[in-house]
């Protein structure tokens, strides 16, 4: 019998992330100390500073929109989709572009690290100690060895007409 469970939308399983094969390949990036991961295949390029134009009546997320080879992209604060602080220093940080339904976002993060390529039975749902904001953008996480990766659900963390829906 198929691991059919990789299959079962996020909702009815509590995570989305597709765990077949032997292991699973992410970006990692860092806000503050904390460690995330993107799976590599919704990742389209990691850009470094880019000029950003703020977008008139945008939800405090939206950090604005770029231009990626004469593509809008929108850029995302990902710290402030965490529900996390500002940044106290003045670095611009990075940001990794995903495609999303066709559109191109880029989440700006403080630092890009590699490309980690993880065992998938080292898998964990969400803890209940996982911040529950986090909780909802996440997909689970990895437990290494000196570090949480904290794995996030990109189609949610893109998704803001459901915050929109849960504040009504």
């Amino acid at each position: 019998m198929s691991d059919n469970k990789a299959l079962v939308p996020s909702h009815e399983r509590g995570a989305a992330l597709d765990l077949r094969g032997d292991t699973k390949d992410f970006v990692t990036a860092y806000i503050g100390k904390q460690l995330f991961g993107i799976p590599v295949l919704t990742v389209q390029d990691v850009l470094g500073p880019q000029r950003i134009t703020r977008i008139p009546l945008a939800p405090p997320e939206v950090a604005g929109s770029l231009n990626l080879r004469g593509r809008i992209v929108t850029a995302i604060d990902v710290r402030k989709r965490l529900g996390l602080r500002d940044k106290e220093d003045e670095d611009p940080g990075m940001s990794i572009v995903v495609d999303q339904g066709g559109e191109l976002y880029s989440l700006m993060v403080d630092q890009v690290g590699e490309v980690l390529s993880v065992p998938k039975k080292a898998f964990e749902q969400n803890p209940a100690t996982l911040d529950a904001r986090w909780r909802e953008f996440s997909d689970g996480i990895f437990r290494l060895d000196k570090k949480l990766l904290v794995i996030l659900d990109v189609t949610r963390l893109l998704d803001f007409n459901a915050a929109v829906k849960q504040a009504v």
